[in-house]
Formats: C-alpha cells, structure tokens, sequence
C-alpha cells in the first residue's frame, strides 16, 4: 500500500516543472477517502488568484500524467481547486506571507490558556509566531502549532 506521503510526493513531482513553467504555487495535494470513495485533491494559487480555467489545465495535465505513470492503484476522483479565502498556511512561505493578516491559528497544547488563536499574524521568524488577539499579543512556538489558516474578518 502506498502511504499518503509517498503520494504527496509523486504527484508534487509530475507537477512541478508544469506549476514552475505556468506561474502557479501548488499549496496543498490531499489524498483522503470519503465513506467509500478516494478523493486525490490539489490546491493551486498563482498571483491574482486562479480561475476555473486555471484549475481546468492544471486538471487535465495531471490526468495525462497519472494516466501514463498510475502511481495511484485504488479509484479515486481528482478535485484541482483554489485553497479558498481560508488557505491553510503549509510552508514557511506561507506564514511570512501572512504576515499583517488575520489567521486562525491551533496549537498541539494549551498556551495561554488556550490551543484556538483567531487574530492579526503580527511577526513570524521560523521559531515564533506572534498573534494579536484582542489587544494581547501571544507568542506561540512555531513547533506546537498544530494547523494555521488565513481567517475571514467579517
């Protein structure tokens, strides 16, 4: 059986040199089963946004590619999407591009008495990030951070 991991990293291969040459960031590959069914989910941003279209040819180049390698052996759907106004922030890229905006932010254990932060990303030098809530600011390990995404003010 092949892990979701080593799936992450084959599909991040077949795609890379595509993503490079077209302008795209690959900011998310899921691979999940869903009562019965396998869903094989990428997300893709680019600056400006990505459109449907985008979606569309980024779809239809990685079908090809999965098509001729069939790392994948159990049926699954392919889902090509924007990450949403919500974007999970994954790599180290992600939080210094977050920088001055507002997140939500989950830690493995409490901090301050409490392991949900929604507020103003107001620094993050790879060790810490420091979160505004309210007017008290929070330091929080960058190592007991569970998940963190871009959060929608309303």
């Amino acid at each position: 059986m092949v892990t979701q991991a080593q799936i992450k990293s084959v599909i991040e291969d077949m795609l890379k040199d595509f993503i490079e040459q077209n302008g795209f960031e690959l900011v998310d590959i899921e691979y999940v089963k869903e009562g019965s069914n396998w869903f094989l989910r990428v997300y893709a941003d680019k600056e400006g946004g990505i459109d449907i279209d985008d979606c569309g040819r980024i779809s239809e180049y990685l079908s090809t590619k999965l098509d001729e390698h069939d790392p994948i052996s159990d049926a699954y759907f392919l889902e090509v999407s924007s990450p949403g106004a919500e974007r999970p922030l994954k790599k180290l890229q992600d939080y210094h591009k977050a920088i001055n905006s507002h997140v939500f932010v989950t830690t493995y254990e409490q901090i301050d008495g409490s392991k949900e932060f929604e507020g103003l990303l107001l620094a993050f030098d790879g060790e810490e990030l420091i979160v505004e809530v309210g007017k008290k600011k929070h330091i929080l390990p960058f190592a007991k951070v569970a998940s963190a995404r871009l959060a929608i003010v309303f």
